[in-house]
């Protein structure tokens, strides 16, 4: 009997957004009788359970609530309401760079970020040379990451995260920057652990990669979650099936999220 992995259990969240910055602006928004700030729910009361080795492909579009589940997920926020339960090392990119000191080199922050995941010295040691060799970024790994291209911080952080092991692998298109060899060697990398049988959880707008590496999938709309099921109807309810920049990705074997 599958235990689960993840529980997610009448969730959730809210944020204010400030419309104006400095007094004078609050000053005058309040004699024109402008709103000051604006409380919405990003989240909006999500129930569900993900079973361990399971496979789930977040979908929705720009503004849904995805990112912001995934870091209550991931433990980075806390619910306003319900409450998460995880079972489990948790590890993945939730951010591209995330946790990256800009003025340290590659590879101290390889040591750094991977402290952060919760990987001890020795394990970052061992495991040093295939991090680096799998990132692939050559003579730049002496060089301070504040000099990295989106690409190179992309490299560099999705090979630290998925060397990490982990019962729950969490990933927000992180193959949305860098070219199509290094997001098939992602996708690669990401079978590989998802046939160990870590679950994963994976938010991506690519319909192609979905397809290859999910389940099950989950539809946000405005933070509600309004699909729960199988892969295939979770891209049809989404309309992404007709979506033909992705039909061509597919069709040439690109299996990398879109932006």
């Amino acid at each position: 009997m599958a235990s689960e992995s993840i529980v997610v259990d009448h969730v959730s969240k809210d944020f204010t957004m400030q419309y104006h910055r400095t007094l004078k602006q609050m000053a005058v928004a309040t004699i024109r009788g402008l709103p000051l700030k604006e409380h919405f729910r990003a989240v909006n009361d999500v129930s569900f359970t993900v079973e361990q080795g399971e496979s789930i492909g977040l979908m929705g579009l720009n503004g849904s609530g995805k990112s912001t589940l995934l870091k209550l997920i991931n433990g980075v926020m806390r619910p306003d309401e319900g409450r998460i339960l995880t079972r489990g090392r948790i590890a993945g990119l939730i951010a591209t760079g995330a946790g990256f000191h800009p003025q340290l080199s590659g590879r101290d922050n390889l040591y750094l970020n991977g402290a952060i995941l919760g990987m001890s010295e020795p394990e970052i040691k061992r495991k040093f040379d295939e991090i680096v060799d799998f990132a692939d970024i050559g003579k730049f790994l002496d060089t301070p990451v504040s000099h990295y291209s989106s690409g190179m911080f992309a490299r560099l952080g999705f090979a630290i995260a998925i060397h990490v092991d982990a019962d729950i692998f969490l990933a927000d298109e992180v193959l949305a920057v860098g070219d199509k060899p290094f997001k098939k060697k992602c996708m690669a990398k990401m079978q590989e652990i998802r046939q160990q049988g870590t679950t994963i959880f994976y938010v991506s707008h690519a319909s192609s990669s979905v397809r290859a590496m999910c389940d099950r999938v989950l539809v946000l709309e405005s933070g509600h979650l309004n699909f729960d099921g199988d892969v295939e109807q979770g891209i049809h309810y989404l309309q992404y099936d007709d979506d033909e920049e992705t039909k061509e990705a597919l069709a040439d074997g690109e299996l990398g999220a879109d932006v």
